[in-house]
């Protein structure tokens, strides 16, 4: 359990009065209409949809992909053997098995190489999650404490001053999905930095074709 878990009870309490009066609408003209135009969500809802993520599991994918690097590497092992015989079979399956090599774990463009990156990817995004939720934690930890907080829940009880509410619930508002609004063009940053390592690999090298292996195999 994390900051942004042990905050989670009363923050979202405090955010389902917030949102409920920004039901009708926020303040005109107040700074909070950018970023609901951009998220599309009131704090509460995309507080407890945040909530769900985790670090952990990204992280544990990370290792579990890095895991399968060893098969590939035991299999490169079995391929870097050489060949005792010679002949033009010898030849052809040594060009392939060269390729094949190079297709495996030669560089960035491998598929040992693409299985790193996506590990890479996992660390990154692992780390993305915990510092938002970080961000996050802080955030609610101060709107908890502020006389925007107090505002908030006198209007929402009955008989409260609803413009007064809804000003603080907006100032409240604002500063949640402003955090959030930064973590979510973190995550878009990282998608761009990582997209070109995790592009689907393709086979490099044209190897010599199967049947003329198997010809050259029959015919010797």
């Amino acid at each position: 359990m994390d900051a942004l878990d042990r905050l989670a009870e009363p923050g979202l309490d405090l955010l389902a009065r917030v949102d409920r009066l920004l039901a009708a609408g926020a303040p005109e003209g107040h700074r909070l209409w950018p970023l609901l135009r951009r998220m599309q969500v009131l704090p509460g809802a995309a507080v407890r949809e945040f909530l769900d993520l985790h670090p952990a599991p990204l992280a544990d994918a990370g290792h579990a992909v890095r895991r399968l690097v060893r098969g590939y590497d035991e299999a490169c092992a079995m391929l870097a053997d050489p060949v005792a015989w010679s002949g033009p079979a010898a030849s052809a399956y040594d060009e392939a098995r060269t390729a094949l090599l190079r297709h495996l774990d030669e560089g960035p463009e491998s598929l040992v190489g693409r299985l790193e990156s996506t590990a890479g990817y996992a660390d990154a995004l692992a780390d993305w999650v915990e510092g938002s939720r970080l961000a996050l934690a802080r955030a609610l930890a101060d709107v908890l404490r502020s006389a925007e907080a107090v505002t908030v829940h006198t209007a929402d009880a009955a008989g409260g001053d609803e413009r007064a509410g809804a000003l603080a619930a907006a100032e409240i508002a604002t500063r949640v999905l402003g955090v959030l609004g930064v973590a979510y063009d973190g995550a878009e940053t990282l998608l761009r930095q990582w997209a070109p390592s995790l592009a689907e690999t393709t086979w490099r090298e044209r190897t010599a074709d199967v049947r003329t292996i198997n010809s050259t195999m029959r015919i010797g």
